[in-house]
């Protein structure tokens, strides 16, 4: 019989199941209001596309115009490809692989001699993924249905694990980094691009599913989530890269609004989350011995 806490963390893995599965199955980007996902071509109502959104999170158009377009659903906060520093030959994981943009962009870096699989938990994006695989003949590419707390992958045998803005969405965090270190060679690295708290979140936001899924609920205080990484055995832990979201309103004074922990709008919780709310970009390694 399940406890609470493991009825808690069933539940939230249903909510971004379904979002997500959601968003697989219209082929569209979350980057939208609270009910409309927003299709690729669209930018009404100032609403981005996906390749606006894509290129302000650090993808460049040359990488955009390599892969299946399908693959591109515009739901990450970086681009971990760019500084995995892959090379041919090597075994890539890609953690939440989704539609399999970072797959395939990691496929031309190590080659036919190399392999990439990636692992979703979403049925519809694994379904997704493999389409584009097979459409666009990436013969060194995999996809596997999976959990990111129960990787369906033998010990000690990547070269390299990138995720792009999944990990926050995970109910056990620690052990997604106990499994990436599990699965890793010894001498090998993680280049991971999520979302970090700067400051804690009010209970309100806590529990709104639709701030689970749009990856802000879930999100842990950096120093938390570095220490995690640290935990599971990685050393040379490294922030490479911080941003801001899309967005940011720094005219607002948030400290106030702490206090209260309540919002007098929305646009006030909006711009609380702009403001304690941020993407990084982390690279570690697995030691050698």
């Amino acid at each position: 019989m399940f406890q609470t806490s493991d009825i808690e963390k069933e539940n939230l893995r249903k909510v971004v199941r379904d979002r997500y599965g959601n968003v697989a199955k219209k082929n569209t980007s979350c980057y939208g209001s609270e009910t409309e996902l927003q299709p690729k071509e669209s930018s009404c109502c100032g609403t981005p596309t996906i390749e606006e959104v894509s290129k302000a999170i650090g993808y460049t158009l040359e990488e955009l115009s390599s892969i299946p377009e399908a693959s591109n659903m515009g739901l990450g906060c970086g681009n971990p490809t760019a500084i995995a520093e892959m090379k041919e030959g090597e075994v890539v994981l890609d953690l939440g692989s989704g539609g399999g943009l970072d797959c395939f962009l990691s496929a031309k870096k190590v080659g036919t001699s190399g392999k990439v699989i990636g692992v979703d938990m979403t049925p519809d994006m694994v379904d997704l993924a493999r389409k584009n695989a097979r459409k666009f003949e990436y013969g060194n590419v995999e996809f596997r249905l999976g959990e990111i707390e129960n990787i369906p992958v033998a010990d000690d045998l990547v070269d390299v694990i990138i995720s792009n803005c999944v990990i926050n969405l995970s109910p056990e965090k620690q052990r997604v980094f106990n499994e990436a270190f599990r699965v890793l060679k010894p001498g090998g690295r993680i280049s991971i691009s999520d979302m970090v708290l700067l400051q804690e979140l009010p209970e309100s936001i806590r529990k709104d599913d639709s701030y689970l899924a749009g990856c802000v609920a879930g999100a842990e205080l950096k120093p938390v989530y570095l220490e995690m990484i640290k935990k599971a055995g990685f050393t040379n832990i490294e922030v490479s890269k911080e941003e801001d979201i899309p967005d940011k309103a720094r005219d607002f004074d948030y400290e106030d609004v702490v206090e209260a922990v309540e919002f007098d709008s929305k646009e006030e919780e909006l711009a609380f989350i702009n403001k304690v709310v941020e993407s990084v970009t982390v690279t570690a390694f697995k030691p050698n011995n």
